[in-house]
This record gives structure tokens, C-alpha cells and sequence, in this order.
């Protein structure tokens, strides 16, 4: 029993971290399902939101004062509520500039297109530097999530148990879109076959430029939610990016369940290990990652049509 209870955090710090995870990966997943591209600029907009975030919570504007005070003066919920829900939005917006810069490389060569997305992520990264500076930094959250709770003998944070609870949401909510509305049947529909959509009159350059936007503002939400689990740094982003990756093969390239599922099992291995071997949780991963594909090329439910949850 003590060993189940030595355990239990460890798997529930794993189900978090895969359930954010495979919300990084969500929005990775769309962009490469419709506009065929490796956004290697997800990370930097990941940890964009982070920032973005952060000056929404406690601004720190010597130029504007008076304006800055008065937001002060808001409870620090209502602060956190709107950075949760804005910061994406914005970040989102932010993705667009890049994305009308990334249609010159279209009907090229794909290496165009991640170059000109490692360009970006550079060239993020360094703004980050300029404007928020190098040092580590640490989101403020609202009483009602701080601190911990005791159930029988495990304490655990209540942080922790919000995280998941935004990103299950966040989930639920991409796939109503997906499945539930017209707009989300264009989506599946472009990344299936984006000449047929294009010969049917829809407009495909609006239509990449709101997916970019909407797999960028998923990047900048789960930055938001992890910032006061990972800490908020300017190269922060090169710890999401890469789980991401892996995790769209893993699960199968196009297929929303199969990010889900696949963010789930790293975070799982990872939490897991890492209560038995710390100095291999992150390896972990990777050891997966090999083992699922070696004996499924197309990753966990992978199929022809792309977006096909």
C-alpha cells in the first residue's frame, strides 16, 4: 500500500504533463494536417504566451503608471482570468504576420518553410530577451488554485488538478469544433484534399491563416497553463516543441485521438519513470517513441486522411 501511495503522485504529475502535452500537440497537429508544414516556431509562440501572460497579470510599464496602478487594483482572478483567456488570442494574432510571410514558400520546396519557421522562432526568442529580459521569471496565480489539498495521505497541488481541467476543456472544445460546425468541416476537409476545397470556391489562403492562428493560439494557451509549472523563460519553448513532434507520430500524423492519446502515455512514462529513475523520465520518451513505431510506422492511429479522429 505504501508503495501504490509512494506511486500515485507520480501518475497523476504524469496525466497532467501528458494531458498539456497533447495540447501542444493539438495545435502542432493542425497546422501540419492543412497546411502540410513543420511549424518549427511553435515553441517560441508557446513561450510567447507565457510572456504575453505575464504582462497581462503584473504589468510593468513606467510609461503608462497610472493605467498600470489601476489595473493593479483588480483582484488577482479577474487578472489571471482575462491573461487566460486573451494571451492565446493575441498570440494567435501575432501568428498570423508569420503566416503571410510563410506563403511565398507554399509551392516550394518544404525546406523553405522550415527555415523560415526556425527563422522565426530565433527571431521570437531574441524579442523575448529585448522586451522581458533573460531571467527566469514566475506567473502569479489566484488564491483558489494556489497551495495543495489532502486527500488520505497524499498532498497534492491544486494547481495541478486546474491544469488538467483547462486542458481537458480546451480539448472537448477543439473537438466540437472539429466535428460540430461548418467551419471545423472545412478544416478536415482542407487537409484531406486542399485542391478540391480550393476548386469548390472556398478560400484557401483564409483558411490557412486561421488554422496558423488557431494552432498557435492552442501553443500560447498550454504555455499560459504551464507556465507556473515549468517557469517562464525565453528558451522555454525548446522543451515543448520537441515533445510535440514526437507526439503527433506517435499518435499518427492527422489524428486528433491519436495526439491525445499518444501526450497521455509520454506523460505517463515520464511521470512513471521518473519515480523509479529520474535521470531517465526524459529519455523515457524517446524509448516509447521508437517501440511504437518500429512496429507501426503510421504512429498509434495514424491513417491516409489526415484529421480523421
Amino acid at each position: 500500500m505504501s508503495a501504490l501511495s509512494n506511486l500515485l503522485p507520480h501518475l497523476l504529475n504524469g496525466l497532467a504533463l501528458g494531458l498539456l502535452f497533447g495540447l501542444i500537440a493539438l495545435g502542432f497537429m493542425l497546422i501540419v494536417g492543412v497546411m502540410e508544414t513543420i511549424n518549427l516556431a511553435h515553441g517560441a509562440f508557446f513561450a510567447l504566451g507565457m510572456y504575453v501572460a505575464l504582462t497581462l497579470i503584473a504589468p510593468k510599464l513606467p510609461w503608462a503608471a497610472g493605467a498600470v496602478s489601476a489595473w493593479m487594483s483588480l483582484p488577482l482572478g479577474w487578472r489571471y482570468t482575462i491573461a487566460l483567456l486573451f494571451a492565446p488570442l493575441l498570440v494567435g494574432v501575432s501568428g498570423m504576420l508569420l503566416e503571410l510571410a510563410m506563403r511565398r514558400t507554399y509551392a516550394r520546396d518544404p525546406l523553405y518553410g522550415l527555415l523560415l519557421t526556425f527563422g522565426a522562432a530565433m527571431v521570437i526568442e531574441e524579442l523575448i530577451r529585448l522586451v522581458w529580459g533573460s531571467t527566469e521569471k514566475q506567473l502569479p496565480l489566484p488564491d483558489p488554485i494556489s497551495g495543495a489539498f489532502l486527500v488520505g495521505d497524499l498532498i497534492y497541488a491544486k494547481y495541478r488538478l486546474f491544469a488538467c481541467g483547462v486542458a481537458l476543456a480546451a480539448m472537448l472544445a477543439l473537438w466540437l469544433f472539429l466535428e460540430r460546425t461548418p467551419y471545423g468541416a472545412l478544416i478536415k476537409a482542407g487537409a484531406h484534399d486542399s485542391e478540391m476545397v480550393r476548386a469548390l470556391g472556398v478560400d484557401l489562403a483564409r483558411l490557412r491563416r486561421y488554422v496558423f492562428a488557431l494552432g498557435v493560439a492552442l501553443a500560447a494557451l498550454a504555455g499560459v497553463i504551464l507556465a507556473p509549472i515549468w517557469g517562464i523563460r525565453p528558451h522555454v519553448g525548446v522543451d515543448a516543441v520537441v515533445p510535440a513532434f514526437l507526439i503527433i507520430v506517435l499518435g499518427g500524423v492527422g489524428s486528433l485521438w491519436g495526439a491525445v492519446i499518444a501526450g497521455l502515455l509520454v506523460g505517463l512514462v515520464v511521470g512513471i519513470t521518473g519515480a523509479y529513475a529520474s535521470e531517465w523520465s526524459l529519455l523515457s520518451m524517446y524509448l516509447l517513441f521508437i517501440a511504437v513505431v518500429t512496429f507501426r510506422a503510421r504512429g498509434l492511429l495514424g491513417r491516409k486522411s489526415v484529421l480523421d479522429a
